[in-house]
């Protein structure tokens, strides 16, 4: 189980090129794009409102820089193994060249939880927005064909629609995808763009005050009225004050997952060693700068109280610059925010999939590429399995599913790096990342602690999942492993 592939093996299948293999498209504008296709989704109109209203204020600013710098230590983790070991699947690849067969096959597992579960459910929010756009031009679809069976309704058929679409489009070429990409790319992030042009001149500087709000527990605590851990224990952690802004700091850091999934194209990238860095730290540095102008803007606009309980916080906020037609735009920016965040997820998922098949953990099937050299058969299962999860299943509580396999996937990239430069420290890095082993330990740190953070039930599903995940291992991927073969015959 402890098996690991070599680095020169894992670059040797990277500058594999022809029949069988990916097609390399993507440039560092691509893949920067991919990035930001994956992280800027609805979570920014709706969590930053939330994030306000509940535990920062106007300081929710600070609560995205925090979350950012959490992000970065993984990202900064992800494009060093990225620019070394430039083959598509991500963490799964990274963990075979660190910690062994049995650890990329759970990380590989894993990470169906984040991208195939995380097209699930935001295509079935996707269905919600389509269907508020259409009421717009007098249109409208029944309810029952806006949710499952399990929700009052019969299907959720416009997420069922959008899944099959987008995976259809990723059947068609990488190329044709990015380029789809990239138009939502430009529209949404240019929607955000007016926001902070246009509401910047309406910002009161009385709503950014104070700019901290008070946390009486954290006054209380100062004064010696009350103990350490009565602070937590009356539930005054987390309610404005510094403690606020860190909670929000935990409310927001799920708006920036998504940047991992540049480096599951990796082996479609036309100069992976320079292309992958930058895409994932560029991705990262676009979008931070980002959230922060369009918190500082929405806060300024109305007071944070405002927002309590608001299910479109973003609308209230501009309803006092009398752009009313800025609301349109921002529901149509949602909708392609969602359309990106699904793309970018499908196409990751195949890709670890594509490369977890190459290595025999999962039958060839998944491996099979049409004449456009994109895994076709493994776009078609997963449309097929996401559509029935988005269609038919509840999937508004899957959101910490998402997320807690998600920061698992970090945690274990983050050891990979101090793995791999004990192990082999004169391999070449084309991109280092800095201060290790202070940002890897504390990349690992941020996760677990944000990981003990979710409820318990997340991490009963994840245990459930991950039985699941090593029964098929031992009963299909052992014995089909093309590693383990090589190893026994002595190859």
């Amino acid at each position: 189980m402890w098996y690991k592939k070599s680095i020169s093996k894992l670059v040797a299948e990277a500058e594999q090129s022809g029949e069988g293999t990916l097609k390399r498209t993507l440039s560092s504008r691509g893949l920067v794009a991919l990035g930001v296709g994956a992280i800027i989704g609805a979570g920014l109109f709706s969590l930053t409102g939330i994030a306000a209203a509940d535990h920062a204020g106007p300081a929710v600013m600070l609560s995205f820089i925090i979350a950012a710098v959490g992000c970065a230590f993984a990202g900064l983790c992800y494009a060093e193994f990225a620019s070394m070991i430039p083959v598509a699947g991500s963490a799964y690849t990274y963990s075979y060249a660190t910690m062994g067969e049995f650890m990329a096959w759970i990380i590989g597992w894993d990470l169906v939880l984040e991208y195939a579960l995380a097209a699930a459910t935001v295509a079935a929010s996707w269905s919600q927005y389509f269907n508020q756009l259409l009421l717009i031009f007098g249109l409208e679809l029944p309810a029952e064909l806006l949710t499952g069976p399990w929700e009052g309704g019969m299907v959720n058929l416009p997420a069922i629609v959008i899944v099959c679409l987008l995976s259809l489009l990723l059947m068609r070429g990488t190329q044709e995808s990015s380029f789809v990409n990239n138009i939502l790319v430009v529209l949404k992030v240019a929607v955000v763009l007016l926001f902070i042009a246009l509401g910047w001149q309406f910002i009161d500087p009385a709503n950014h005050t104070p700019f901290i709000p008070v946390n009486e527990g954290e006054t209380l605590l100062r004064n010696g009225e009350i103990g350490f851990f009565d602070f937590f224990k009356d539930g005054y952690f987390g309610h404005y004050g510094i403690s606020g802004v860190l909670r929000a700091a935990g409310v927001v850091f799920f708006a920036f997952i998504g940047f991992d999934a540049v480096s599951t194209a990796a082996q479609e990238a036309k100069d992976p060693k320079k292309g992958m860095p930058i895409g994932i730290i560029g991705s990262l540095i676009i979008c931070t700068i980002l959230y922060v102008l369009f918190s500082y803007v929405m806060t300024g606009l109305a007071p944070y109280t405002d927002f309590k309980g608001d299910a479109k916080p973003v609308a209230t906020a501009f309803e006092n610059t009398g752009y009313h037609f800025l609301n349109t735009a921002m529901i149509i920016t949602i909708i392609a925010g969602y359309t990106s965040v699904i793309l970018v997820m499908l196409l990751g998922q195949s890709r670890v999939f594509y490369t977890m098949s190459r290595d025999g953990l999962l039958p060839k099937i998944f491996s099979d590429l049409s004449k456009r050299q994109t895994p076709w058969k493994t776009n078609l299962i997963f449309m097929v399995f996401v559509s029935i999860f988005a269609g038919f299943v509840p999937v508004s509580d899957l959101g910490h599913m998402v997320s807690i396999g998600t920061l698992l996937a970090f945690t274990l990239v983050c050891i990979g790096v101090l793995v791999l430069r004990k192990k082999d420290p004169l391999a070449e890095r084309p991109f280092r990342t800095p201060l290790v082993p202070l940002i890897p330990v504390l990349g690992i740190i941020v996760c677990v602690l944000m990981m003990a953070s979710l409820p318990l039930e997340s991490w009963e599903r994840l245990a459930i999942w991950m039985i699941i995940g090593v029964v098929i291992y031992f009963l299909y991927g052992k014995k089909h492993s093309v590693l383990r073969k090589e190893i026994e015959d002595g190859d």
